[in-house]
C-alpha cells in the first residue's frame, strides 16, 4: 500500500457521484422555470411592467401555441429576476424571450413576426 509523506497509508477516496442536474447555469434555470410554470414553452422577461412607468421585473409565459399562461405576482417577479441574473450580458432595456426547451435567449423583437406596411 502506498504511503504518504507522513509515513501513513493513504485512505481510499470515496467514489464521486454524478449529479443528474449538473449542467450550465442557464440549462438548470430552464428546468426550474418549466417546473415553476407548467405548460410554458416561452417566457418573455422585461424590466418594465406594462402598467408602470418605473422599472419593475416582469414576466409573461406562453404555451406551445403562443397562448398567454396566467401567472401570479410571485411567479412573474421571481422568474424575471432569475432570468435577468442568469443572463447578465443581455441588454435588459428591451424584452427578451427565453425558450424553455432549448434555453435560448433572444430579444423579443426577433421573436415577433415582421409586420408589413409603411407609415
Amino acid at each position: 500500500m502506498p504511503e504518504s509523506w507522513a509515513g501513513r497509508a493513504l485512505d481510499a477516496q470515496p467514489a464521486k457521484t454524478v449529479d443528474p442536474t449538473a449542467g450550465t447555469r442557464q440549462r438548470r434555470l430552464t428546468v426550474l422555470l418549466a417546473d415553476m410554470v407548467p405548460g410554458a414553452r416561452t417566457v418573455r422577461v422585461s424590466q418594465h411592467q406594462p402598467s408602470q412607468t418605473w422599472p419593475s421585473p416582469y414576466t409573461r409565459a406562453y404555451d406551445e401555441q403562443g397562448h398567454l399562461i396566467p401567472l401570479n405576482r410571485t411567479q412573474r417577479v421571481t422568474t424575471a429576476r432569475w432570468v435577468i441574473r442568469a443572463y447578465p450580458e443581455a441588454d435588459w432595456d428591451e424584452a427578451h424571450d427565453l425558450d424553455l426547451t432549448t434555453g435560448t435567449l433572444r430579444p423579443a423583437v426577433e421573436a415577433r413576426p415582421a409586420r408589413g406596411g409603411g407609415r
